[in-house]
């Protein structure tokens, strides 16, 4: 799979996905940086192929009106260690994995994986 990942997410994340196997940019890594528009983001995700990762809201919004960006890992865990989340995330990849398959909106709690769509 391929993830992009939003500026508020830490880079040790995209580094971990990397090391599982999977694409990964953070939005450091584009041109304007962490001061990417949501919408860039959104159109650059949409045109290669990523999911986009998020904290951010805005993107839920934009999702569920616009359908950008086409596909959603929404990260709702709130405060949370950086190896927490690591750890969270590649404990449920496969299971994203499957559900992306049929899916463009999944979220990702400290306890569950919900599918909205």
């Amino acid at each position: 799979m391929k993830f992009l990942l939003d500026a508020q997410l830490p880079r040790s994340l995209r580094l971990a996905l990397t090391a599982a196997g999977h694409e990964s940019r953070h939005t450091s890594d584009l041109p304007d940086g962490n001061r990417t528009g949501d919408l860039v983001i959104s159109d650059l995700a949409d045109k290669e192929g990523w999911i986009v990762m998020s904290k951010d809201s805005d993107f839920v919004v934009s999702h569920l009106l616009h359908q950008k960006p086409q596909r959603l890992l929404q990260i709702s865990t709130g405060n949370i260690t950086n190896g927490e989340l690591e750890d969270l995330l590649l404990s449920n990849i496969a299971s994203i994995e499957l559900f992306f398959g049929s899916a463009s909106h999944i979220e990702l709690n400290r306890t569950t994986l919900i599918v909205h769509g």
